[in-house]
């Protein structure tokens, strides 16, 4: 019986080392970042998988601005807009 799962298109997470090769840095690098809160991911058990979404706004910035783009910045502005939301009873600002 054959455990292959059908192509379903585009993935929905990137493992570390996908993700990695997509923006050609060194795979340490990448989970130095994702340990620092320093890039988006989501900690499944022992494992990080990156949501493609993140990566793809990522791109999308980067191309937008013609410039570098720090995950970082993303990571705490996208933590910064869940606080105020926590704080105001998640009603729009």
């Amino acid at each position: 019986m054959s455990t292959a799962m059908p192509n379903a298109g585009a993935p929905v997470f990137y493992t570390v080392r996908e993700t990695a090769r997509i923006l050609r840095v060194d795979p340490s690098t990448l989970y130095r970042a994702i340990r620092e809160d320093a890039f988006p991911a989501v900690r499944v058990r022992y494992r990080y998988v990156v949501p493609a979404a993140a990566l793809n706004r990522l791109v999308a910035e980067a191309a937008e601005s013609g410039g570098c783009v720090d995950p970082a910045r993303l990571v705490a502005r996208r933590r910064a807009e869940r606080e105020v939301a926590r704080l105001s009873g998640g009603a729009p600002w």
